[in-house]
């Protein structure tokens, strides 16, 4: 079969000009797993699609599913923008996602645990010393301390991109603070509102038991000498916070408290948090807040986002903090680099989900290679996130080239490079019908008693045609994603 875009006198659909198309094999004809979605999709008007599109923004303006754009006076406040059109995994990839990401979340957890204590990975010579040592990811208070379970990140987002029918790569790992999750169940709930009929011709595995399995992750990796059910509160750095839509949905699902850290404080070997009825205990704490604003005693003394004495009771044992202060050194995009030499020491094993190659600024061959070739690459810096502090080489002008390679020439050791990747593409609810936009995938793990993977995850897109920059604060929205059952 052919696909054909929405039913209306147009007829037609934009073909995409480079980019594996997840969708629509090089021949016009549809890959099984979307048969019953192009099918739909063919049946249905511009002005049916138009009107649910309208549909779909009311709910999310009226859910407050925003996000914050930080230097951006005109809006703080954006509406993350939704795509209609679901993405869809069929059983067999996601399958192998899952054994991969699974593999790379425990030698990750592995090494973090290592670096910790006696650094085997240093000695044997897989990683070199100063790349720890030196990182300002890298947190010396936390050598020899063992965290509940041996375990530093229990909550990760691992986004991976596809190039190719059988080809997906890691791009990064969040270990830190990863986000996201909201929109992942919220893009569910809605989708489920608006198609039902869609649902009903597949089977799709559900994804709505997150908070649940959150909840289930947290309590497993209670303090030892906890009694009886163990008291979680999330910890959000306020209502200021780009993420707080995520941090209030995700305590209201769990039924647990949303905190601020004047809400709690320190005292008698024990942290509390201030509630109506009097002091209450606090087991565990899901912090939202980055390591150097986590207790003003240890870090940052100015920080007014933390608890004072926290990370001493921390580091007793006598509240457990999730995730792990110092869990960044591990998905430093320096340390990216090594992650497949990473798994293959802590598991034995070669790695079953690849990295993007990646060259290293901090070595000077590599540097010269990415400085000269500017005009190919992806540049990153270090510590970057969100679509900040990176070059799209391809994209950029020469004086913005010009202007970057003085960046690295400044602090080489502060950036890597990627070749620019030609990522897959679904169609998406744009202009005058489907049209592809290219996406990646960030699946969310839970790990604790044991790992829990989540089917599926946030499928972030990059709406603007040709981009590929995905992050909502770049211009991307996000869509459901269907992990179809056997």
């Amino acid at each position: 079969m052919k696909f054909h875009a929405f039913n209306d006198q147009s007829g037609g659909t934009t073909r995409p000009s480079a980019g594996f198309d997840e969708m629509v094999r090089p021949d016009g004809s549809i890959r099984p797993a979307y048969q019953k979605l192009a099918d739909w999709l063919s049946q249905q008007s511009r002005g049916l699609m138009a009107k649910k599109q309208e549909e779909a923004e009311a709910i999310f303006r009226r859910l407050g599913i925003t996000f914050a754009v930080y230097g951006d006076s005109a809006s703080n406040e954006r509406l993350i923008p939704f795509d209609l059109i679901p993405r869809i995994i069929s059983a067999k990839e996601w399958r192998f996602l899952e054994r991969g990401i699974e593999q790379r979340v425990r030698a990750l957890n592995a090494f973090l645990y290592d670096i910790y204590h006696r650094q085997e990975i240093i000695r044997a010579g897989r990683i070199p010393a100063e790349l720890i040592t030196n990182n300002e990811a890298f947190l010396p208070e936390m050598i020899g301390f063992d965290p509940p379970r041996k375990i530093y990140s229990h909550i990760i987002g691992t986004d991976i991109v596809r190039t190719g029918e059988n080809d997906f790569f890691v791009l990064e790992d969040n270990l830190r603070i990863p986000s996201g999750v909201s929109y992942m169940l919220e893009d569910r709930e809605a989708m489920m509102h608006l198609f039902p009929e869609l649902f009903a011709a597949h089977r799709v595995a559900p994804v709505e038991r997150y908070p649940e399995l959150l909840r289930q992750t947290l309590e497993s990796v209670a303090p030892a000498g906890c009694k009886g059910d163990p008291t979680i509160a999330v910890l959000t750095p306020g209502i200021y916070n780009s993420a707080f839509f995520e941090h209030s949905f995700l305590a209201d699902q769990m039924g647990v408290e949303l905190v601020q850290g004047s809400d709690l404080f320190v005292e008698d070997g024990a942290l509390y948090m201030r509630t109506i009825a009097g002091k209450e205990k606090v087991d565990v704490l899901y912090r939202r807040v980055d390591d150097a604003y986590l207790d003003p005693l240890t870090f940052r003394p100015d920080s007014s986002l933390g608890v004072p004495g926290l990370f001493d009771l921390y580091r007793a044992g006598h509240v457990t903090i999730v995730n792990a202060p110092g869990t960044g050194i591990a998905d430093d995009k320096a340390v990216y680099a090594y992650v497949p030499d990473i798994t293959e020491f802590y598991t034995g094993q070669k790695p079953i989900l690849q990295n993007v190659p990646t060259w290293r600024c901090a070595i000077k061959d590599e540097c010269a290679h990415v400085v000269q070739n500017l005009d190919t690459l992806v540049v990153k810096e270090v510590h970057g996130s969100g679509g900040y502090g990176m070059l799209i080489g391809p994209h950029a002008t020469k004086a913005e080239r010009a202007s970057f390679a003085k960046k690295i020439a400044a602090k080489p050791s502060n950036y890597i490079a990627q070749p620019t990747l030609s990522l897959s593409t679904c169609p998406s609810n744009v202009g005058k019908g489907p049209s592809p936009r290219h996406v990646d995938l960030r699946p969310f793990v839970l790990v604790g008693d044991r790992v829990r993977i989540t089917p599926g995850g946030l499928t972030r897109v990059a709406l603007k045609k040709g981009s590929l920059v995905v992050n909502s604060s770049q211009g991307g929205g996000t869509k459901d994603t269907w992990v179809l059952e056997d």
